[in-house]
């Protein structure tokens, strides 16, 4: 028989096989407890996604009127504020209205004066009316109490009642005339009358139209998609280019369905940039979630009623606010992708808030001082055609953000044209 010894091996050899098969199952059993405990404990209130990317407002600067462009203001990549103008449309239509409208107020205003001095003098002639008729009446009294006793003929006692008759019919013609000039002007003034007002409406609309051949910057930001040239006939409505700000961007998260249900609105993320990498981190908070799926939004939704159904995990976006002073120290593109990691341990906020906003999220004040000019250009040339001293101002109407910056224009037209070789 052959000697098995040999191979079998020795007790020391099997000893330290075992232990050390313990250390290694020990040391695995330590990792698995340990990333339980930690799932248990932190892990676990954890929802993570690379689905994420940056969105922001894209301010589309488009014309309310139509016009030949002959100023650009800003190009893209460049940064503007807001209020500076952006586009000049050609204005030379738009003075001549304005002028027309102006001169229009002007003229009606002197019509309707005219009738107030007219009511006056209708007034006057009223009551020089009134006293020819009490005049003639008291005649006509005298001679009738002479008639009765022959010391007058009876053609001078009819000369004395055609005489009264004809002051009766004077007097009534004046009193129908002022009543019907008093229609035009009772209860109304010069500034309140419909007439003035109508042509004040018409200086407005001029007004309106002639600033608005400059376009300025609802919002400060960067200049992107611009797509107007210069000569370009421009209508309303059609995107020149658009303004974005970049200090006004948010997160887009889109989590699957199984990682939503433990999300609030509130919850602080924790956010990185593929831009900058690991080291630089943002602190936001969950801002909202939206009303469907990206599929249920999608131009050509998916048709689940079909035959070769096959489930697919749908995502939600959700909404990431970041923090103000952590984007201005890094500032972030539209459109950069993110890791976004959300800390669910707090659920006491509300999964779909319902609350109401009573001032709007966003806003601008650059077209706010227009009417408010207009205003005041037609309180002046009321002003300056009732008598008064009071000149209109002859020069431009310009907006104070917007409007203000028809200077610069000129100044950069001129440069342009300074550099520009002679032919």
């Amino acid at each position: 028989m052959p000697d098995h010894t040999q191979i079998l091996p020795s007790a020391p050899l099997a000893a330290t096989r075992r232990r050390w098969l313990t250390i290694v199952i020990s040391v695995f059993s330590a990792m698995a407890l340990a990333y339980s405990a930690y799932w248990l404990i932190a892990l676990r209130y954890w929802q993570s996604t690379d689905d994420a990317y940056v969105s922001g407002n894209v301010v589309q600067i488009t014309p309310q009127i139509s016009g030949t462009v002959v100023a650009i203001g800003a190009d893209d990549t460049q940064f503007v504020q807001a209020g500076q103008p952006l586009v000049r449309l050609d204005q030379a239509d738009a003075k001549v209205a304005l002028d027309e409208a102006e001169a229009q107020l002007a003229k009606t205003v002197r019509e309707v004066r005219s009738l107030f001095a007219t009511s006056a003098q209708l007034q006057a002639a009223v009551t020089m009316h009134q006293s020819d008729l009490d005049r003639a009446s008291a005649d006509l009294t005298r001679r009738e109490r002479l008639a009765s006793s022959g010391a007058i003929s009876g053609e001078e006692m009819q000369h004395a009642r055609d005489a009264f008759d004809s002051a009766k019919a004077a007097l009534l013609e004046a009193q129908q005339q002022l009543e019907a000039n008093r229609a035009r002007v009772d209860h109304t003034s010069v500034e309140n009358h419909p007439d003035v007002r109508n042509a004040s409406a018409r200086v407005r609309d001029a007004y309106l139209t002639y600033a608005r051949t400059v376009l300025p910057a609802p919002v400060a930001g960067f200049v992107a998609k611009r797509a107007v040239q210069l000569g370009q006939r421009v209508s309303p409505g059609a995107p020149l280019m658009a303004i974005v700000p970049l200090d006004q961007v948010w997160v887009d998260a889109n989590f699957k369905e199984p990682q939503l249900a433990a999300m609030r609105v509130g919850q602080p993320v924790t956010l990185t940039a593929d831009l900058y990498g690991s080291k630089v981190r943002y602190r936001g908070k969950v801002a909202g979630f939206g009303a469907g799926t990206g599929s249920a939004f999608a131009l050509l939704p998916a048709q689940n009623a079909t035959g070769n159904w096959i489930k697919v995990v749908q995502r939600v976006p959700v909404r990431i606010a970041l923090d103000e002073q952590e984007l201005a120290a890094h500032p972030l593109q539209i459109g950069l992708s993110m890791q976004v990691d959300v800390n669910t341990r707090d659920r006491g906020g509300d999964c779909l808030p319902q609350s109401v906003r009573n001032v709007p999220v966003y806003a601008t004040d650059v077209f706010g001082s227009l009417e408010s000019i207009a205003d005041e250009r037609v309180k002046t040339i009321i002003a300056a055609n009732q008598g008064g001293s009071t000149r209109v101002a002859q020069d431009q109407p310009q907006n104070a953000a917007a409007l203000g910056h028809l200077a610069g224009f000129t100044r950069m037209q001129d440069s342009i044209a300074a550099r520009r070789p002679a032919l």
